[in-house]
């Protein structure tokens, strides 16, 4: 496959871009700044283009087989920003998909999306934004994979995870396992029209992966 990375040049993206760099698809990151362009075939990216979520992404995503939307406005943004980026710039993108008839799309978004209120009242905005993103995913006629991580912490990634449909404790997981979680799920057909919680665990990641089928 084609796989677009949208916020390729994230602390998950650039992950991902890394594991898809080193297997069989073709990587194509896509960044707002030119001058991250070697970095990122450094990193592995097979293709690099430039294009905001903001605004027309077409261009990027012509002959894509999937799009993975991990890009976020960053915890030190106001609630303006995360509006603009995680929540419209995904629905853009998700429209757009569907306009280019790129058939697979997985999103990063977070625990507690689906229940903004069970969270803090200072993240409040963020989950509600990634709520609405994700939602606007479910009604699209996309084969979608929602993967909701807990809190992201920049430890080595172990390889085994717990997913499942809902997970009530909040945890937390490497940025590393996200991305492998994300690899793994664009080689599973059966995570198609799925959500799931994430955390750490004890299960390895391509078993947890799989039993979603």
């Amino acid at each position: 496959m084609r796989v677009l990375i949208a916020g390729a040049n994230g602390k998950i993206g650039r992950r991902l871009v890394k594991l898809l760099g080193d297997s069989d698809h073709v990587c194509r990151a896509m960044v707002r700044d030119p001058s991250q362009e070697w970095e990122l075939r450094q990193l592995g990216a097979d293709e690099v283009v430039v294009a905001d979520l903001e605004g027309d992404c077409r261009a990027a995503l012509i002959t894509c087989d999937a799009v993975v939307f991990t890009a976020g406005s960053g915890a030190h943004t106001g609630p303006e920003k995360t509006v603009d980026v995680d929540q419209n710039g995904a629905i853009n993108l998700i429209d757009l998909a569907q306009e280019m008839g790129v058939p697979r799309f997985v999103i990063v978004s977070s625990m507690r999306a689906d229940d903004p209120d069970s969270g803090p009242e200072s993240m409040r905005h963020y989950f509600v934004a990634k709520q609405k993103a994700d939602n606007h995913l479910r009604a699209s006629h996309l084969n979608y994979t929602i993967v909701r991580p807990g809190r992201l912490t920049e430890e080595e990634g172990t390889g085994k995870v717990r997913l499942a449909e809902r997970i009530d404790a909040f945890g937390e997981i490497p940025r590393q396992d996200v991305a492998a979680v994300i690899r793994a799920v664009l080689d599973h057909p059966g995570s198609s029209k799925r959500e799931f919680d994430l955390i750490s665990g004890d299960t390895a990641i391509d078993q947890a992966v799989t039993s979603l089928e």
